[in-house]
C-alpha cells in the first residue's frame, strides 16, 4: 500500500490495495495503522458491491445496523447494514419535496461525528461513491487532533472533564425536522460522550463534536451551546479542512473518533448514491444511566 498525504495536516490516498478481495491480516493491520495516523483515507476505483464492502468493514470491528431499521414499516432499498445515504427512494427513483427520509438526509450537511448520539458510538465509518452528481456532493473533514492542538493549555485543561450530551434530534431540531415517532425516540435515547478523547491508536488529544450534542453537563444550557458552537467554528477553519471531490467507485474511510465531516449541496435533481458502514465500538465510553 502506497499513502500520498492530500492535506498538510491529515488525509491521505491510498493506492496498491483491492479492497473487493479479501485482505491477509497483515493488510488489515496495515490499513488501520495508517487510518491512526492520517484520519482519513481515500481509496479510488474500488466500486465495492454492498457485501463486499460489509465483508472488509467487519475486519475493522462490528458493524452497526441503519438507522432506518428504527423506522416501523419504513422499506429499505439496501442491505440492512449499509447506511443509505443516498437521495434515492426504495424504488430506486430521486426523492423529491417532502419526503421525509430526504429532510431527515439534510442534517448531514451539518458538521458531525457518526453515531455520537448512540451510547456505543462509532470507531469507522467508510463510505463508497456508487453514482455522483455531476457537480457538488462533495464530503469535507475536519482534524480534530489539530484542532485540539491549536488550543492554549488553558483551555485544552478547562475542557479535559466535560462531557456534552448528543441526540439525533439535536442535529435534526437545528435544521427544523422534528418528526420523530415515539418508537424512533426510545430506540435513540441521548447519550453522554467525552469532550476530550485520547486516540487510542496515535495516543493524541482530540475535540469530540457534532452537531448531535446540545449540552454540557453541569453548565447552563445556553452557556454550553455557546461553548460548542464556538470549539465547532475553531475545528473548522480552512486550514484544517480536508475536501473529497467523489468519483464513482471510491471509498473513504475516517476515523469518528478524531475527524468530524460534512456533505456539501448538489442539484437535488441529479443521483447521488452513497452507501455508508459504520464501525461500532465496542462498549460505550462513559456510564449512560444517568441519561433519561
Amino acid at each position: 500500500m502506497q499513502l500520498t498525504s492530500v492535506h498538510p495536516l491529515f488525509a491521505a490516498e491510498a493506492k496498491g490495495v483491492d479492497l473487493r478481495r479479501s485482505l491477509a491480516d497483515a493488510e488489515i493491520t496495515a490499513i488501520v495503522a495508517a487510518i491512526d495516523r492520517f484520519g482519513v483515507l481515500v481509496f479510488r476505483g474500488q466500486h465495492l458491491t454492498d457485501q463486499q464492502q460489509v465483508d472488509f468493514s467487519e475486519r475493522l470491528g462490528p458493524v452497526a445496523f441503519t438507522r432506518q431499521m428504527d423506522r416501523p414499516g419504513h422499506r429499505l432499498r439496501i442491505d440492512p447494514k449499509v447506511g443509505d445515504i443516498s437521495n434515492l427512494d426504495a424504488d430506486g427513483e430521486v426523492m423529491m419535496g417532502e419526503n421525509r427520509r430526504r429532510l431527515d438526509a439534510l442534517a448531514n450537511r451539518l458538521w458531525h461525528t457518526d453515531h455520537s448520539f448512540r451510547r456505543t458510538p462509532a470507531t469507522y465509518s467508510l463510505l463508497s461513491a456508487h453514482a455522483v452528481p455531476s457537480s457538488g456532493g462533495e464530503t469535507e473533514f475536519a482534524d480534530m487532533r489539530a484542532a485540539y492542538d491549536a488550543l492554549p493549555a488553558s483551555k485544552q485543561a478547562a475542557l479535559a472533564p466535560l462531557v456534552a450530551v448528543h441526540s439525533i434530534e439535536t442535529s435534526r431540531a437545528a435544521i427544523g425536522f422534528t418528526d420523530f415517532t415515539a418508537e424512533e425516540r426510545a430506540a435513540l435515547p441521548a447519550a453522554r460522550q467525552p469532550l476530550v478523547r485520547t486516540h487510542p491508536g496515535s495516543g493524541r488529544k482530540s475535540l469530540y463534536l457534532a452537531a448531535h450534542a446540545g449540552a454540557i453537563e453541569g453548565i447552563p444550557t445556553p452557556e454550553g451551546r455557546m461553548l460548542l458552537l464556538d470549539l465547532t467554528e475553531h475545528a473548522t477553519q480552512p486550514q484544517l479542512v480536508y475536501r473529497h471531490t467523489w468519483n464513482a467507485g471510491d471509498l473513504v474511510i475516517w476515523d469518528n473518533r478524531c475527524t468530524m465531516h460534512r456533505g456539501r449541496d448538489f442539484d437535488p435533481t441529479e443521483r447521488r448514491d452513497m452507501r455508508r458502514t459504520t464501525v461500532s465500538e465496542v462498549a460505550p465510553l462513559l456510564p449512560q444511566t444517568e441519561i433519561s
